[in-house]
């Protein structure tokens, strides 16, 4: 289609999908002259990009232009709008216009429902690459899947779950590794990759501030001091974890007393909580099965101690240790 419109943080995704419409439309003896990619951030690359947009290609195949944090669906100034919209007709079809952003596009500017109109009428396309949050367990999964899919690679299930052990929802790393094993499978002769090739060719644990929290709520004070141990190790700093495990048990002390209180909608004790996502509440419930609101309490008690002991000079891993294991 003439225009894609590709958004979200999984930035190696991205890049897969715009190498795919690349490697299929345009022709590689005039690629240098028919692949165009420019910065919406720059001062005049936006509207470069529209002009480019509505210049056939030169030679055989097709012509890309690549536009990387475009501007034209999230706070596109009103005279780019006018030129973006009066563009829109005459892209030819030989032509792909790929509108890359991080962000979701912003519904409520004129140029995104202008888009949007033509995504329905099947003149455009959008496409999200949403990476998943730390605590999404089944969207971790979908990463790891939907990346082996895209590389054309078949996995063991237990490889999926020692990726996400190893990984987690590092999109880039993903893929550099899901590579590395290919090569390896492919010199063994295996048809799949096995968990025991991922435990052997990648090393380390994906460690997030998150788990250190889900170790401590499960009474695991020995597991929460390693990997906060990976953590400080990886250069993270003392009292961002503080904050971020902070958050977290707030979340669950909230959700623990409304429910007490007997409040079941999620999207209210989302809100109370502070929580984004309504649908985390289904997860939170699961893991505060059987616990206490004091427990929450007890554990908000102890990260104040560590964060005093911090802000006092103590080393990091012995302000956690005394806080948390004291």
């Amino acid at each position: 289609m003439p225009i894609q419109l590709l958004w979200g943080n999984d930035s190696a995704a991205l890049e897969r999908a715009i190498q795919a419409v690349i490697d299929k439309d345009v022709d590689p003896c005039w690629a240098s002259v028919n692949v165009s990619r420019l910065d919406g951030s720059e001062s005049g690359q936006a509207r470069q990009a529209l002009e480019e947009a509505s210049t056939p290609p030169f030679g055989g195949g097709a012509r890309v232009v690549l536009l990387q944090r475009s501007p034209f669906c999230n706070a596109c100034p009103s005279e780019l709008a006018e030129r973006f919209e009066g563009a829109l007709d005459g892209i030819p079809d030989s032509t792909h216009l790929l509108l890359c952003n991080p962000a979701k596009p912003d519904g409520r500017l004129r140029t995104t429902k202008a888009l949007m109109k033509r995504v329905k009428a099947g003149a455009a396309s959008e496409r999200s690459f949403k990476l998943p949050a730390v605590w999404d367990g089944a969207g971790q999964r979908q990463l790891v899947e939907r990346t082996a899919d895209d590389l054309k690679l078949k996995l063991e299930p237990a490889a999926v779950d020692a990726l996400i052990d190893a990984i987690g929802s590092d999109s880039a790393r993903l893929t550099m590794e899901l590579q590395k094993l290919a090569l390896h499978a492919e010199s063994s002769g295996e048809v799949r990759i096995s968990a025991k090739a991922v435990e052997t060719l990648i090393s380390g644990l994906s460690t997030n501030a998150l788990q250190v929290g889900d170790a401590l709520l499960a009474g695991d004070p020995g597991q929460a001091i390693a990997l906060l141990d990976a953590l400080i190790d990886a250069g993270e700093p003392a009292l961002r974890v503080v904050a971020t495990l902070t958050g977290q048990i707030r979340g669950w002390l909230w959700v623990l007393l409304l429910e007490q209180q007997g409040e079941r909608d999620v999207a209210v004790i989302a809100k109370a909580a502070g929580i984004g996502n309504p649908k985390r509440i289904y997860v939170m419930r699961k893991q505060l099965q059987g616990r206490s609101p004091q427990r929450c309490l007890n554990l908000l008690g102890r990260l104040l101690d560590v964060e005093a002991a911090v802000k006092r000079g103590a080393q990091p891993g012995d302000a956690f240790r005394d806080g948390l294991l004291g």
